[in-house]
């Protein structure tokens, strides 16, 4: 493989080389992030294989770029000798994130620039309809197209029930089943998994994301572990972020399973996923109807009727107040953030004018 030829071969198109030019700078050049370890990232670019840190002055204190997460994009000047530095994070064209599950630490990004994402849940016993409509969610609202992988077919004696109940939360979606013990399943996938791709593996600990990982390579890439024998669970290997070239040309993002996923604004996500229940929205008799005692109410109607199951809309509401509430306070954070700019660059001209708060203030 050539050298110029490296990155494209990681999913570099000529439009965001073109893009990627017009922005850099003098000794800068594209590569892309496949692994973030803390404060280092591991990357790749037309040089070849090297590890970077962020750049102080764009990243931090007022800096406005947006952290890098896997699968990104970004602008580096490259050093043989050692570290690279970042120096800026390119355009995404899909990005996931889900709520930090440190509190007050806002959104927490798992993966970028992908082509779809992989919802994966296990047979046997990880198989969740409502955490499934939770990713679901945040999957449309990346920008790429979820699929549902019901993983782990081997270890079940039908899987029809699974099958119809993701069928019934993930309208519009496709849903497989498959083994990675036996390569069931893996063919009909195929549409998905074409060179140049990129798919991020999503999922709880334990579904069998390494598994599935190595039998799409025809290799053991990633180290697998038992299964417990008390709940039949994969025994959680992956510990970081990172993606994967296979040598079918096919780019995967693994991610280390998540013990909840908080909901972030995610408004055009809930619309797409739950689309059976906004349908009758427009249908009520009141245009600001609350679908609850109105009179002329569709979705009450449809949920009486036995039309829109009670649980579908009640899961709905309550994604949807998760949505709003983040949203509320992603703003609020934002805001709270540029309040601490502001008084950071006072405190600044204070220091400048020697004290004087009438020369600060006209400076500031």
């Amino acid at each position: 493989m050539s050298e110029t030829a490296l990155l494209d071969s990681y999913g570099c198109s000529p439009a965001l080389r073109a893009a990627s030019e017009q922005r850099a700078r003098e000794n800068e050049i594209p590569a892309r992030v496949t692994a973030v370890h803390k404060e280092r990232y591991a990357l790749v670019s037309d040089r070849g294989e090297c590890y970077g840190r962020l750049k102080s002055a764009v990243y931090f204190n007022d800096g406005v770029e947006p952290f890098p997460t896997t699968g990104d994009f970004v602008l580096i000047q490259y050093n043989d000798l050692g570290d690279s530095t970042i120096t800026q994070t390119l355009p995404r064209r899909s990005y996931f994130a889900r709520k930090n599950p440190t509190l007050g630490q806002g959104e927490q990004a798992v993966a970028a620039n992908f082509d779809s994402v992989f919802i994966m849940q296990s047979l046997n016993h990880d198989f969740n309809p409502r955490r499934l409509e939770r990713y679901l969610a945040l999957a449309w609202q990346s920008g790429a197209v979820p699929v549902v992988v019901l993983t782990k077919a081997d270890l079940v004696e039908s899987f029809d029930e699974q099958m119809n109940g993701a069928m019934r939360v993930a309208a519009g979606v496709d849903v497989f089943a498959v083994s990675a013990k036996t390569g069931y399943g893996f063919d009909a996938l195929s549409p998905y998994l074409q060179s140049g791709k990129t798919v991020v593996l999503l999922g709880s600990s334990g579904v069998g994301k390494s598994s599935f990982v190595n039998a799409l390579a025809g290799e053991e890439l990633m180290s697998v572990s038992g299964i417990r024998e008390d709940d039949s669970k994969g025994r959680h290997t992956t510990t970081h972020r990172q993606l994967i070239r296979l040598n079918s040309g096919l780019m995967i993002i693994d991610t280390p399973g998540m013990r909840e996923l908080g909901m972030l604004d995610a408004t055009s996500g809930l619309s797409e996923s739950f689309s059976d229940v906004e349908q009758y929205f427009s249908l009520c008799r009141f245009a600001n109807c609350r679908h609850e005692t109105e009179p002329g109410c569709a979705v009450q109607a449809a949920i009486a009727s036995g039309e829109l199951p009670l649980s579908r809309y009640e899961s709905y509401q309550k994604l949807q107040r998760e949505s709003q509430y983040a949203g509320d306070q992603a703003k609020y954070l934002k805001q709270k953030q540029q309040r601490f700019t502001e008084i950071a660059k006072y405190s600044k001209a204070l220091q400048k004018s020697g004290g004087k708060r009438g020369t600060a203030d006209q400076d500031y």
